[in-house]
């Protein structure tokens, strides 16, 4: 096994460089970058990332009348200043030594900017993550135990409606109804606490929190427990009819210890393999249409606003990070199948 694991430690390595690379060579490719924004700034026009677009360099120095030195000044405050081959190695050295560098327009290092929104991420993605799989998975079972009673076509409606309502569609909703917009105002608009929190005491911080997290997190719960609920049902079903259950029925083997001892652990197989899809989508991206809903500033949205502001540092610092969590969720959870079935061998 450890020989498995320092060999994916080891592939790692190229797959970061790769997915840094196209990115990279990708962005090289689209306009209005922070050299043609600044521009357009020192013009009073609004830098807005589609703005310069069609811009440029000769356009800076002719018709929009900046001078060429000042634009080889921008260029060297951003960077831009060396060839892209240059910028990638430097950007390649800085990330081995866990140096994401500074924001252009935050005005801080990218890891500081990750440590200030990553609680609004880690409350959104924690919680839901946490419940989703909580209820899906044993409404799943419920379901593939009960197939073809009222109570599975009453809860294939239910998910049916989470398959067709979005999260952000159900995050509107609660807060018309739940958050003063129309009826009432159970639960507040904005933020993951109150602006006295500091002032509250141990218990009504805790009180503090849950309260302001239940819209949020709600709305991601309910816009995200159809699809597991739905492989939990069908991995169940499809294990209950093979041959080695109505073997195990046929001894007389308890019918509690066939679904859990025997098919539990084979139909969460399946399950197991969206863990590390699920456990992203719920901390960094899943989340941006939340984030924005409610007024969060999480890292969804830091990610989202740097794309369009051609915040580079930020963009490629939070896609190495993302990158990194993603490839060792994915490792963690080929090493949990040999837990689920232990004919799975790491030789």
């Amino acid at each position: 096994m450890w020989a498995y694991i320092l060999k994916r430690l080891l592939l790692m390595i190229p797959t970061v460089i790769g997915i840094l690379l196209i990115t990279f060579t990708i962005v090289q490719f689209v306009p209005g970058g922070p050299v043609e924004q600044m521009v357009s700034q020192l013009q009073g026009r609004d830098a807005g990332g589609e703005a310069g677009a069609a811009r440029s360099e000769s356009n800076y120095r002719g018709r929009q009348g900046v001078d060429a030195a000042k634009v080889e000044e921008i260029k060297k405050l951003y960077g831009f200043d060396k060839p892209a081959p240059e910028r990638f190695l430097q950007m390649l050295g800085q990330f081995a030594r866990l140096d994401l560098g500074k924001s252009f327009f935050h005005s801080k290092d990218v890891w500081q900017l990750i440590k200030e929104k990553l609680p609004v991420s880690i409350t959104l993605g924690l919680w839901s993550f946490i419940l989703v799989y909580s209820i899906s998975i044993p409404l799943g079972i419920a379901k593939a135990v009960r197939a073809g009673t009222p109570f599975d076509t009453a809860t294939t409606f239910v998910i049916l409606l989470g398959y067709a309502i979005p999260s952000f569609v159900v995050g509107v909703i609660l807060l018309v109804y739940f958050a003063g917009g129309s009826f009432v105002q159970w639960f507040p608009l904005r933020g993951i606490t109150s602006t006295n929190w500091a002032e509250l005491g141990a218990w009504d911080k805790v009180v503090d929190y849950l309260h302001h997290i239940v819209l949020p997190v709600s709305a991601i719960v309910l816009g995200g427990f159809a699809f597991i609920t739905v492989l939990t049902k069908n991995s169940m079903l499809e294990e209950i009819r093979k041959q080695y259950v109505m073997t195990a029925r046929a001894k007389g083997v308890p019918e509690s210890k066939v679904l859990w001892r025997h098919v539990f652990r084979n139909a969460m197989i399946p399950v197991a393999t969206g863990f590390p899809a699920a456990f992203l989508g719920a901390f960094f991206t899943g989340a941006l249409l939340i984030e924005t809903l409610f007024s969060l500033d999480g890292l969804g949205l830091l990610s989202y606003e740097s794309v369009i502001r051609r915040d580079y540092p930020v963009v490629f610092g939070t896609l190495f990070i993302f990158t990194l969590i993603g490839l060792i969720a994915h490792l963690l959870r080929d090493l949990s199948y040999p837990l689920l079935d232990p004919r799975v061998k790491f030789d």
